[in-house]
C-alpha cells in the first residue's frame, strides 16, 4: 500500500508565496508522473502542472511563470513552489502520482488548503 502525505498548505496574503510538498511512502512501488490539482467550491478538480519521472513538466496556463513543480526522486517527494500568488488560486490542492504495484494506478493525497486573501 502507498500513501502520499501533503503538508504547506495555509493562508497568505496576494503577491505572497507557498510551498507544497507531497511524499509518497510505502514499500515496493515505482512512481512515474506526479502532479498537482486543485478543487475550488463549486468547481471541477483541474490540473495544475505535472512532472515525469524524467522531469518534463506541464502547467496549466493560468499558473505558468508563478507556478514552480519539481520531485525528488530518491525520496519520493513532489514539491510545488507557489510564487505571486492570486485570489483565484484559493482551493484544495491535491498531490498525485502514477504508481506501480504489481499494475500501475493513479493514488491521491488527502488535500491541503490553500487561501489566498486579497
Amino acid at each position: 500500500q502507498v500513501q502520499l502525505v501533503e503538508s504547506g498548505g495555509g493562508l497568505v496574503q496576494a503577491g505572497g508565496s507557498l510551498r507544497l510538498s507531497c511524499a509518497a511512502s510505502g514499500s515496493k512501488f515505482s512512481i512515474n508522473a506526479m502532479g498537482w490539482y486543485r478543487q475550488a467550491p463549486g468547481n471541477q478538480r483541474e490540473l495544475v502542472a505535472i512532472i515525469t519521472s524524467g522531469g518534463s513538466t506541464n502547467y496549466r496556463d493560468s499558473v505558468k511563470g508563478r507556478f514552480t513543480i519539481s520531485r525528488d526522486n530518491a525520496k519520493n517527494t513532489v514539491y510545488l513552489q507557489m510564487d505571486s500568488l492570486k485570489p483565484d488560486d484559493t482551493a484544495v490542492y491535491y498531490c498525485y502520482a502514477n504508481i506501480l504495484i504489481r499494475i500501475w494506478n493513479d493514488y491521491w493525497g488527502q488535500g491541503t488548503q490553500v487561501t489566498v486573501s486579497s
